[in-house]
């Protein structure tokens, strides 16, 4: 079963939604650390009544009665009719899980599964818990002035029209000049108080409910309630339109219409039926806004729509078109430097410019700021600490650190493991921490800054820290290591074993961490992303987790260099230094050609024999360049024949059969037309 809606309507809604449930996500955690922050507060009234609005559109049902009932809740909220407190916070926070697991369905394409019955009857009971509370949508009765306090208002009759030919009726209507004579008597144009009165009387006053909403002595008009934007406005009219015989367009006295436009002295206008009087009240709302917003627009115009939304897919076309000039320029610059013509070499000058220029532009246009994943993490922060039973400090720099859209969408599922490695293995309990003379709160930071082509990422606590010798330990305990290379370990060494498989220094498994399964997660990612990490941790201090990644996946520099006769590139982001070295001088531990670099040994390898075919046995030669490249946590020399130099490339994807061949990202053309493997 799909759904059967407009596919250009449904892609808005999924836009504007996803930004939405995103930011209210957000806005709870900081809610409950703010619960009297009026602004806040409305701005979650507002965030679940418009994506409630856009569900009623398509029809999502139990996207807009999951919706209703948390806006229910809010509306009181901002009334003051009742408080934030932990539990209610808790109960919001599983509603919102329920509706983003709803916009994961539509996203899919399959109708909203229901939220959990339980979840809604705990957001109706925190709702109901002064026996106030009523629909957002329903209105409240107006009470009737003091002269005309002795009788009882009797409703109009029902009209026999649905609420979409009553809606049809009015947006034409509202469109429409009518006559003076179908108007009240008196001037036919409303005062800015008459039509916020008339707006009370069509969909309910803004009072909180329960508010004992006393009438005037006379028959003047009250004054308006609190200011509401025009958007409001609109989208409580519509709640009462689609409503079914709970609108005010059905139920309002007639009474009540009266005493609001017509003064005392003047007699009582004949009797109308609910439609007249919904068309009527309905024209003059819409003559006032009009005249209203009319004043404005005179002495300045609205600001142009400066931003506009783009299908990511034409952006990467564009960025694959942008890939394959960037190609043409290499061939071209190489070509053109094996020519002695001054013309020819201004104008590739100048193209190399313009070239790097839409480059960057294009890129530009890929970016997102690292907050989109950012925002994940006030939440997560929130429950593990209610679930590890921990105080935790959550400390967020960079957010507006700008990175390629499938870089943020990759780097999630990372940096959700290592936060959350951070506070169940790193932050102490309250009660030991403070045994220790620290804080009883924990500090996790997550911060994120450009520094050149690539982005730094950093996860850093103040918790208990690693021990070198622990890790030692436990390698040998579970057969990694024998207890003699294990002694050989730096720590530096030590600390990278976490991202090992099914390596944990957690006793007893838990819904956390334990298995010894997220951090090696976290190693191959990165890798796959021609990132980095490197890790620090003393004892009794905390520990600092730092990630490097490029800033996009697209055009990345490369050190080229040549195998026999075919070319290699190595992401510049990963290469350390280079030198040329005697490699007779070189050593073997445990089966392993070593070499040593500031006192530290790193394994050497032989490139050609693993990447050349027929070369696997092949003489060693006594000279050659080493490459030292960063590959996750570990450091390594790589032989290479020829040096060729920095060159940007555009990343081609593997075919089937080479796709997920260990050690090889991609493809591309270099600058004298030869396939390379990155």
């Amino acid at each position: 079963m799909s759904l059967d809606v407009d596919q250009e309507i449904l892609e808005d809604f999924l836009v504007e939604a996803g930004e939405i449930l995103e930011l209210l996500s957000e806005q709870l955690v900081e809610l409950e650390q703010n619960p009297e922050n009026a602004d806040l507060l409305n701005a979650i009234f507002r965030g679940f009544h418009t994506v409630k609005g856009g569900a009623g559109f398509l029809q999502l049902d139990a996207m807009v009665d999951c919706c209703h009932h948390a806006e229910n809740l809010f509306d009181l909220l901002r009334t003051g009719e009742i408080k934030v407190t932990a539990a209610l916070m808790d109960v919001v926070l599983q509603s919102l899980d329920a509706v983003n697991r709803m916009f994961e369905n539509v996203r899919s394409g399959v109708p909203p599964q229901p939220a959990d019955p339980m979840i809604m009857q705990k957001l109706s009971n925190f709702a109901n818990v002064n026996g106030t509370a009523e629909p957002v949508s329903a209105p409240a009765q107006q009470a009737a002035p003091a002269t005309q306090a002795a009788s009882t208002p009797q409703p109009l009759p029902e009209s026999p029209m649905s609420p979409a030919d009553d809606f049809d009726l009015l947006l034409q209507e509202s469109n429409t000049v009518k006559p003076a004579a179908t108007a009240a008597p008196g001037n036919d144009l409303i005062t800015e108080e008459e039509f916020d009165s008339l707006m009370d009387e069509l969909h309910g006053s803004t009072g909180a409910p329960g508010k004992n909403n006393a009438a005037p002595a006379t028959p003047v008009v009250s004054a308006p309630p609190a200011p509401a934007s025009l958007e409001d406005e609109f989208e409580n009219l519509l709640d009462d339109l689609q409503a079914t015989g709970q609108g005010a367009f059905t139920a309002s006295p007639a009474a009540d219409n009266s005493a609001v436009v017509a003064p005392a002295n003047i007699p009582e206008p004949p009797t109308v039926t609910a439609e007249q009087s919904v068309t009527q009240t309905v024209v003059k709302a819409t003559e006032a806004a009009n005249k209203g917003a009319a004043k404005p627009a005179a002495s300045k115009a609205p600001a142009p729509e400066s931003n506009v939304r783009v299908d990511t897919r034409l952006l990467d076309k564009i960025m694959n078109m942008v890939g394959e000039l960037v190609l043409v320029r290499n061939r071209l610059v190489r070509l053109g430097g094996s020519r002695e013509d001054e013309e020819m070499s201004k104008a590739l000058g100048t193209l190399d410019m313009v070239t790097a220029d839409l480059q960057m532009s294009v890129m530009k246009t890929r970016m997102q700021p690292v907050k989109k994943v950012f925002g994940r993490f006030p939440r997560l922060i929130r429950d593990l600490s209610r679930t590890l039973k921990k105080e935790i400090r959550l400390e967020l720099r960079g957010e507006e650190t700008d990175l390629d859209k499938n870089l943020v969408e990759a780097l999630a599922d990372p940096l959700i493991h290592l936060v959350r490695n951070s506070v169940d293995h790193g932050i102490e309990l309250p009660d030991v921490r403070e045994k220790n003379g620290k804080a009883r709160e924990g500090h996790v930071l997550l911060s994120a800054e450009q520094e050149g082509d690539h982005i730094l990422l950093v996860i850093q606590d103040d918790g208990a820290g690693m021990d070198p010798e622990v890790l030692r330990g436990l390698a040998v305990q579970r057969g990694m290591l024998d207890q003699e290379a294990a002694n050989r370990l730096s720590d530096q060494e030590c600390f990278n074993l976490i991202f090992s498989a099914g390596f944990s220094t957690k006793e007893v498994v838990s819904d956390v961490s334990g298995r010894g399964v997220g951090m090696d997660v976290v190693k191959t990612k990165i890798t796959q992303l021609n990132g980095t990490l490197a890790i620090d941790s003393v004892l009794g201090q905390g520990t600092r987790i730092a990630i490097q990644v490029p800033l996009t996946l697209a055009i990345m520099p490369t050190l080229m260099v040549i195998l026999e006769d075919q070319a290699f590139a190595l992401p510049l982001v990963n290469v350390n230094e280079i030198f040329n070295l005697d490699l007779t001088t070189t050593n073997v531990v445990d089966g392993q050609q070593v070499i040593t670099v500031r006192d530290q040994a790193l394994p050497l390898f032989h490139m050609k024999r693993w990447l050349i075919d027929g070369q696997s046995y092949a003489d060693l030669p006594e000279q050659g360049h080493v490459v030292i490249v960063t590959v996750g946590t570990l450091r390594a020399g790589f032989v290479v024949d020829q040096l060729v130099g920095q060159e940007e490339v555009v990343i081609k994807p593997l075919g089937t059969i080479l796709h997920g061949t260990p050690g090889l990202s991609g493809a591309t053309i270099t600058g004298d037309g030869r396939i390379a493997l990155i």
